[in-house]
């Protein structure tokens, strides 16, 4: 539930607090004050188009904040996003900057996406805007507002992705079968690839081993000359260098024991005989296990040579030979995996039935759910004084397609015995704004969302179903916050919160500017006789405004 709001710079509006209360509210007003500011600011905050022509004139940037008390969905938003509510609520703030009109938004101080802010504004908040009987007529938006009510939205997602899918499956079998030549020489290319390094088999890091095996073979004579003259100096020799050394550390260790400064280099000089002791094992060990094999520095030099020479045929180094293979075996298995007439038309086959399995499911949740929302909304007409009046959804089967196997289409009769007929053909402007309103009011009942904000949806009715439309927004407000922008004093009266909105001339600014008022008792008097009567108040007025707040309840049936 939308608990305050406050706005700051934007548009005609300097600075504005409100805090709201449940059930429901009114903002009423003289026309071209700004009745609808309110609302513009509450969707512009969660996530609405915005730009630098709505800061205030003469202002740096605009900043509003909404605050809501959490429910369920939007508790769980929060959670998923990582961002704390400890108190139970959930504050939404954006601004805008005057100078480059980028905005920035924040969820309870975090900075966030306007994507992630319209994902959860539309759990917090649902708007039925003042031109929401023109959508109406569309075909395409009576299907989503029936998708919406019978709650299909993952549903149809998914019916996309599936269609999707077997769409493209399909354009694969034609462009396989137009051009199977070319496929077929393809997919001999790349197994004639495959096939001539399958023949070499390069390993990874191969290249760099043969290439050192071949430099140890090629240099053998060389290194086991060069290791046994060091290890005869060291160990073998007449006067060997280990020896003399170990003779010297004993020298030493007797005159340390004349004069202790000696002992750090006896200490050196004994690290350096062991040090030399372990190369000499480790030459040894070396001497032991190495010898001139020239068979197998012709076996190194000619698989040397296969690898330099598959490189040559690819044009890549050979160290990226075995890369190069799995790269052309996973190329020819996708080609023939996307080429084969077979293997595809049984995948399309699997994604068509499992786009049909979904879209059967879909139609029959729709045309359930349709016959739901014609009952209901014909009994709202009944309401409404079109009496005898029916509403109905029509869903015919149509060829497949993103949304479905179906189009909606939405059908009236205006009285008894009239034929149902396409909305947009029969119904006059009066009665389309009615059945919009009974629309509406049906479709948020079966919301779950917390706060339901009207924009002058009563437009084109007056009189005694003026009254009834009040009491149709009163009897929503039992369940959800319902915030109404209204010209009817009839609709107005039956507000359990109302406020005023007027144009103002404030000191030190050059434009005028937005107030809005929470009307007291006395107040909302007053503003029902001005909607009334007129700019002249009338006593006749003032008297049918104070009976208009006095009377009972009229209660539907």
């Amino acid at each position: 539930m939308l608990q305050a709001l406050s706005i700051r710079d934007f548009v005609i509006v300097d600075a504005l607090d409100l805090d709201f209360t449940s059930g429901f509210s009114v903002m009423t007003g003289e026309t071209g004050a700004g009745k609808s500011i309110l609302i513009d600011a509450l969707q512009l905050a969660l996530g609405g188009r915005g730009d630098a022509a709505m800061v205030r004139e003469g202002a740096k940037r605009a900043d509003i904040s909404a605050e809501f008390s959490l429910d369920g969905p939007a508790a769980a938003w929060l959670a998923l996003n990582d961002i704390d509510n400890d108190d139970g609520t959930v504050l939404v703030r954006r601004t805008i900057d005057a100078a480059s009109g980028r905005s920035r938004f924040f969820v309870n101080g975090v900075a966030v996406t306007a994507v992630q802010v319209r994902t959860l504004g539309a759990l917090l908040v649902d708007i039925h805007g003042q031109h929401a009987h023109q959508l109406l007529m569309k075909a395409g938006e009576q299907r989503l507002l029936l998708d919406r009510h019978a709650g299909l939205g993952q549903e149809v997602a998914e019916l996309g992705n599936r269609f999707r899918v077997w769409q493209q499956l399909e354009q694969k079998i034609k462009e396989a079968e137009a051009d199977a030549g070319r496929v077929q020489e393809e997919c001999e290319r790349l197994a004639w690839q495959v096939g001539e390094l399958e023949k070499v088999q390069p390993q990874a890091g191969e290249w760099e081993q043969v290439n050192q095996d071949y430099d140890r073979l090629s240099h053998a004579a060389s290194l086991l000359e060069g290791i046994g003259n060091a290890v005869n100096e060291l160990s073998e020799a007449d006067h060997p260098i280990v020896s003399r050394l170990s003779s010297m550390v004993q020298t030493m260790t007797g005159l340390a024991g004349i004069d202790k400064g000696l002992e750090p280099v006896v200490e050196l000089l004994e690290s350096s005989r062991i040090q030399l002791q372990e190369a000499v094992y480790t030459l040894r060990d070396y001497l032991a296990h190495t010898d001139l094999d020239p068979e197998q520095l012709q076996a190194v030099g000619k698989r040397m040579e296969s690898l330099h020479t598959i490189a040559r045929q690819f044009r890549v180094p050979p160290e990226s030979l075995p890369e190069e293979w799995e790269k052309r075996k996973a190329q020819l298995a996708q080609y023939e995996e996307d080429n084969n007439l077979e293997s595809l038309k049984a995948q399309a086959v699997e994604a068509e039935t499992s786009y049909r399995t979904l879209a059967e499911q879909v139609s029959k949740k729709r045309r359930q759910t349709g016959q739901e929302l014609g009952e209901a909304v014909t009994a709202i007409m009944q309401e409404l004084h079109m009496v005898g009046g029916r509403f109905a959804v029509g869903i015919h089967e149509c060829s497949p397609c993103s949304h479905g196997m179906d189009t909606v289409e939405f059908l009236v009769s205006g009285h008894t015995g009239a034929a149902l007929r396409p909305l947009a053909k029969v119904a006059s402007g009066g009665e389309l704004a009615r059945i919009s309103l009974a629309v509406s009011v049906i479709a948020s009942n079966a919301t779950a969302t917390p706060t339901l904000i009207f924009d002058e949806v009563d437009a084109g009715v007056g009189g005694g179903v003026a009254e009834l439309v009040g009491q149709l927004l009163k009897r929503l407000g039992v369940d959800h916050q319902v915030l109404c922008v209204t010209h009817l004093p009839q609709v107005a009266s039956q507000a359990e919160q109302h406020f005023q909105v007027s144009k103002q001339a404030v000191a030190g600014i050059a434009h005028p500017v937005s107030r809005i008022t929470r009307l007291s008792d006395e107040g909302r008097v007053t503003e029902i006789a001005r909607m009334l009567g007129g700019a002249v108040l009338t006593e006749t007025a003032i008297d049918h405004a104070r009976e208009m707040l006095g009377q009972p309840l009229f209660r539907l049936t």
